[in-house]
């Protein structure tokens, strides 16, 4: 899987942020619910929208992010 089939940006959706497959649901959103300890199953079943898939690309999303900062800071 690959999260850049999944998450996208859009100027004018949500200011610009990443959201899941052109939804309102935004990256943050997820990692937020899961942050607070909602499971995946969880989540799928509030926002049935959702996949499995989509919540794992919004982890891999903010990994590869986190690894970018890193390296920008060294």
């Amino acid at each position: 899987m690959n999260y850049k089939d999944i998450i996208t940006i859009e100027a004018g959706k949500r200011g610009g942020k990443p959201c899941i497959r052109r939804m309102r649901i935004t990256v943050y959103d997820v990692l937020s619910w899961l942050a607070s300890g909602m499971s995946i199953a969880e989540i799928i079943d509030d926002f049935p929208e959702l996949t499995h898939q989509d919540v794992l690309a919004s982890l891999q999303f903010a990994a590869e992010r986190e690894n970018q900062i890193m390296y920008c800071r060294a």
